[in-house]
């Protein structure tokens, strides 16, 4: 059964274009491929596979909550607790608890000295009673919650997928963002988030406290926060004219028609950041397999190129806008190969603090049904998701 995900992935070598959804004689396998692991779930009869890829995510978040990493190494040292939460979060096939506070209420995180005394004594960290959120109409927050500092911190994190051609005209833009709170507060507060331009958001998936009527009618979102971390939403900006590209590459690669050599000469240059600095900025170019080794000068960063794989690998860090990045040099090629059918492709990878590029901005963040004064705060990043320049 599962052979047949293994042959997926041969079948399309990079694990992350296997198919979601493979059909096999008896069983469907439906899959998402997350932090180097693949999490797989069985189905016998057809099931809203979308359903079971949020499921899936669900899981995978909910160990790198409890684990701080979602890694092989990882589980396998938690084979028990992932089974014990495995159990609350699947009833008889059904999700049942997926919420982490509620999970952390029923099955205890692990700590080194937990792990000790669970050995000595045979114990599990498995609570002996039932959540006391499962008993109210609020199942994801739990009663009675007190803090000394009350906050709450919302992350706007925004991926920008572009396909960029060789002249530099977008050829495909979108972008997917999400909303990340921390919410600490005591008591059962009611939150109300207002945004300057909701009008910008599509195919917008909430948290179920979300209250749903409220945003058809008003666009504001308004709900009872769990206690802690969770993704309050995420959408999806698809129009094209409204994404912003951040970056503008100018680039040169090519290979003569006979001979061993080619020529490389990229530069990178910031284009509509609104004044921010774009960081972590790499690029990484597959190179065809003709190519031998590289001979290269960058005037910013540097780069490396993996002999076996044959990529090409050029770590920038941050774009100076009055010094623009330039990578140039010559290309050895193998004598005698024929000039490979097309130029690579360049991926851009950056990230970019305090800016959502979409435009997005909360404009402001109400409180009621209790009487304190919260610390607030709203951070907005954008990172590159598949970011790619045809040469």
């Amino acid at each position: 059964m599962i052979h047949s995900l293994f042959l997926a992935k041969e079948k399309a070598g990079d694990p992350e274009n296997v198919a979601p959804v493979l059909q096999t004689p008896h069983h469907y396998l439906i899959s998402i491929y997350r932090d180097k692991l693949f999490f797989v779930s069985v189905t016998q009869t057809e099931v809203p596979p979308l359903f079971v890829i949020e499921f899936l995510h669900r899981v995978a978040d909910t160990f790198q909550d409890y684990f701080g990493e979602c890694s092989e190494s990882v589980i396998k040292d938690n084979t028990v607790t992932v089974y014990e939460l495995l159990e609350e979060m699947l009833d008889n096939g059904f999700p049942l608890a997926t919420e982490s506070n509620v999970l952390k209420e029923m099955i205890r995180p692990p700590t080194i000295l937990r792990s000790v005394v669970n050995t000595l004594t045979g114990g599990s960290n498995v609570g002996g009673t039932l959540p006391t959120g499962q008993l109210s109409n609020v199942p994801w927050r739990r009663v009675g919650v007190k803090y000394t500092n009350n906050e709450a911190y919302f992350d706007v994190i925004e991926e920008i997928d572009a396909i960029l051609d060789k002249s530099g005209t977008t050829v495909f833009a979108e972008i997917q963002g999400v909303i990340e709170a921390c919410v600490k507060l005591s008591g059962m507060p009611d939150l109300t988030l207002s945004f300057m331009n909701p009008r910008l958001l599509d195919d917008v998936s909430f948290h179920p406290c979300v209250r749903f009527k409220r945003w058809e009618s008003e666009r504001v979102l308004s709900f009872i926060p769990p206690d802690g971390n969770f993704r309050l939403l995420s959408y999806h900006v698809s129009s094209q004219n409204l994404v912003a590209i951040p970056v503008y590459v100018k680039q040169n690669i090519s290979f003569l028609e006979t001979g061993s050599c080619g020529r490389l000469d990229i530069t990178i240059g910031p284009k509509q950041t609104m004044g921010k600095m774009v960081e972590s900025l790499m690029v990484t170019i597959p190179m065809p397999k003709s190519v031998l080794n590289v001979n290269l000068i960058a005037t910013q960063g540097t780069y490396t190129f993996d002999l076996s794989t044959k990529v090409l690998l050029w770590d920038i860090g941050k774009l100076n806008p009055q010094k623009l990045p330039n990578l140039r040099g010559s290309l050895s090629v193998q004598p005698g190969a024929p000039k490979p059918e097309e130029n690579p492709s360049i991926n851009i990878d950056l990230k970019i603090q305090q800016l959502a590029i979409s435009g997005l901005k909360v404009s402001r963040l109400d409180m009621y049904g209790e009487k304190y004064k919260p610390f607030k705060g709203v951070k907005y990043v954008t990172k590159a998701g598949k970011f790619q320049v045809r040469t």
